[in-house]
């Protein structure tokens, strides 16, 4: 595994991003692991998040794009995160843009934050973790009625490596029923191997009790 994967997981550790325990997810599945990217609340800590979404945006889109999209509320800091690192770290000047859950009728009038979208952008979505694909499923028409765009691609933090509502996984449903490219900076098979057993910092975060549990969640929603 790359050192920079090493890196991420221990980085999500530290900041009480990847969190286990008992939780739900979004599409309603009781899970013994959590992503919840809302964690990251320092700048230092937005930079480097940035700087690892800029690496997997561009090793798997290259940056050959016009637009970072970050759908309300979490993708609006990440968008923002990830396009400064885009330009710091590669030199290209990708525009963000974000959608407000209401409509603003005054100033600033409409429903997008950042740049506009025009007819033509190339537009990468980015987001914190796809579970079953029902986020995806409410921005695309978000997108698209700004604008006569083909979205090319969705990056996110972690693959969390389950199935859709189907029998693929969530993120291959999506190239599929899209058209989409997607990539996430590391896997949940790839978290589970850099942990599992081992000690980091004093504690061992993944013990044999929290892996059957994972094994089992992965038993019940994971690709057959």
């Amino acid at each position: 595994m790359e050192n920079y994967k090493k890196e991420f997981i221990e980085f999500m550790v530290d900041c009480q991003v990847l969190k286990f325990g008992d939780f739900v997810t979004k599409s309603g599945r009781k899970t013994p692991f959590f992503v919840n990217t809302g964690f990251y609340r320092t700048g230092s800590q937005l930079r480097r998040l940035g700087q690892y979404y800029a690496e997997a945006i561009n090793n798997r889109f290259g940056l050959d794009f016009d637009v970072l999209f970050g759908p309300a509320y979490k993708g609006i800091p990440l968008s923002v995160a990830a396009a400064i690192a885009i330009s710091e770290k590669y030199g290209a000047d990708i525009k963000y843009c974000s959608n407000r859950k209401e409509i603003k009728d005054h100033g600033d009038k409409g429903i997008l934050l950042g740049s506009p979208i025009t007819d033509g952008d190339r537009v990468v979505i980015i987001e914190d973790v796809t579970t079953a694909g029902t986020s995806i499923e409410e921005t695309l028409p978000i997108i698209k009625a700004q604008a006569d765009v083909s979205p090319v691609g969705l990056v996110v933090s972690v693959d969390r490596m389950e199935r859709g509502k189907g029998e693929k996984s969530a993120l291959a449903e999506i190239e599929e029923k899209y058209g989409l490219k997607t990539t996430a900076i590391v896997t949940m098979a790839e978290v589970v191997e850099h942990l599992y057993n081992k000690e980091y910092k004093g504690k061992v975060i993944i013990d044999d009790k929290l892996k059957a549990s994972i094994d089992a969640y992965y038993e019940k929603y994971g690709v057959k």
